[in-house]
């Protein structure tokens, strides 16, 4: 696959997770915090973090703990321990927006003057550069290059014209445009925020009498923690010592939720908005082999994602499903390497082809995406060299034409192979037998026909007008 679906990608980059906790009965969290981290590394490897307070220590006195890498890399057991405190946020992060630095690594702690905020985000806004000049005409001074201190401070600002923390969040989300889930910690508080439009999830769940906000379900279920229901877009959450508050003043009935989260970006285990993620990528293999049959011995699927679809297709045309690739997980994603010939020599070292499971045999390959081409054309080859006579390749997305704005990293259409070849062209060029991509038409099959869903990176039809310059940093993508 083409990004990171099987860890081996050369394109796509992942977005971010949020984690925070709240224990009402004044336990610690921050190991509840590491664990939903690490449920939630596949949305983002470059860095990770935690923030913690005491409610019942002194006003604003927040500890963190950042760095470069994984969460197993950067959080130790003694790191932990010096992490007292019954609230906190926590954050894994990939850069769509701001350079992949340790000064961009969240929660992002601010001193202002009601107190401290920590804050975490997934998701990136449109309208960031307009933000940031209110910002530097009055005197501010950015530590970051990420959004996410552009938030922060149009809270703290907001803040200090409101009665409540919460309120002045709802009023920072009138400025913003484009995708943010945000968790916040305040002295006494923990919020979660969601944009309007919904782009991406986040869910409540409780523990015992700690209240917890995630990206999602699938965090929740890590630490044995109970779904209560997912964040409305659009609603403003509040917990405190005295349970959940919710301000739906900006909910709205138009929503664009991203569609890759079902396609690639979630864990198979996730539900989102009351749709499970296993059940889309079983239903999108489904959709290829009504559209795409083929005469094959086997149906493979490229880990992770690709399974589920695998065995979506393998189902419904009645071909076998088989497990034709072993994956190892315990090398770094690949994205994190700053050159091409790093990125090829890592698939070969995440990803073999079990011989003995193709030799002699007409294969189907399952993958989610294609963005380049080059993942794609290398895994064909692995394939064909283990002694696989035939690869039909499926992809269970539609062609990528547009680069996304909301917190996918989807390359600029320079980059995008099918922006500019036709799909037997992209054939040729990976080496396949043949190809087939799902249907646009079928994207609202994935989530039970709700057609509220954002698909621009496929169609260009973009649910807020996208910006006029590149806004997302400069990257090695």
């Amino acid at each position: 696959m083409e990004h990171e679906s099987s860890n081996i990608s050369s394109g796509l980059h992942e977005e971010c997770g949020v984690f925070g906790v709240y224990d009402l009965n004044g336990n610690d969290v921050a190991s509840t915090i590491y664990y939903g981290l690490f449920a939630l590394q596949h949305r983002g490897q470059e860095s990770c973090g935690i923030a913690v307070s005491d409610t019942n220590g002194p006003l604003g006195r927040v500890k963190s703990h950042k760095g470069m890498g994984l969460v197993s890399e950067v959080i130790s057991h003694e790191d932990l321990e010096a992490l007292p405190g019954n609230i906190g946020v926590g954050h894994v992060r990939y850069a769509t927006a701001g350079e992949s630095t340790i000064q961009n690594t969240q929660p992002l702690v601010l001193n202002y003057a009601k107190g401290t905020l920590a804050l975490a985000h997934n998701g990136n806004l449109i309208n960031t550069p307009e933000l940031k000049k209110e910002l530097e005409y009055t005197g501010a001074i950015f530590q970051t290059t990420v959004d996410t201190e552009i938030i922060a401070y149009h809270i703290a600002r907001e803040r200090l014209h409101s009665k409540t923390i919460e309120e002045a969040v709802a009023k920072t989300m009138k400025k913003l445009s484009g995708a943010y889930s945000l968790v916040i910690m305040s002295p006494r508080k923990l919020i979660g925020a969601r944009d309007p439009l919904g782009f991406h999830p986040l869910v409540i769940g409780k523990l015992d009498n700690s209240y917890i906000l995630a990206s999602e379900t699938a965090a929740l279920n890590a630490v044995d923690a109970e779904f209560i229901r997912d964040v409305l877009p659009g609603e403003v959450v509040m917990i405190d010592k005295e349970g959940i508050h919710s301000n739906t003043s900006l909910c709205q009935d138009k929503v664009a939720r991203c569609i890759f989260e079902y396609i690639y970006f979630a864990r198979p285990d996730t539900r989102i908005d009351g749709v499970s993620v296993y059940d889309s990528r079983i239903m999108a293999g489904r959709i290829l082999a009504q559209t795409y049959p083929t005469n094959a011995d086997i149906v493979v699927g490229v880990p992770d994602s690709g399974n589920a679809a695998a065995l979506g297709y393998a189902l419904e045309s009645g071909i076998p499903f088989g497990m034709a690739f072993v994956k190892n997980s315990y090398v770094g994603r690949t994205f994190i390497k700053p050159k091409q010939a790093l990125r090829v020599s890592s698939v070969r070292i995440k990803l073999n082809v079990l011989p003995e499971v193709v030799k002699g045999k007409r294969v189907v390959m399952i993958d989610d995406s294609i963005v380049r081409g080059t993942t794609s054309a290398n895994i064909v080859r692995m394939l064909k060299k283990a002694g696989a006579t035939e690869v039909h390749v499926r992809i269970s997305s539609p062609p990528f034409l547009n680069p996304c704005y909301y917190g996918t990293d989807i390359p600029t259409g320079d980059h995008l192979i099918a922006r500019h070849n036709t799909i037997d062209q992209i054939r040729d060029v990976i080496g396949a037998d043949s190809l087939g991509y799902l249907s646009v038409d079928r994207l609202s099959d994935l989530v039970k026909g709700d057609r509220g869903y954002c698909d621009a990176c496929f169609t260009g039809n973009y649910p807020i007008d996208p910006p006029k310059g590149e806004i997302r940093g400069e990257h090695d993508v």
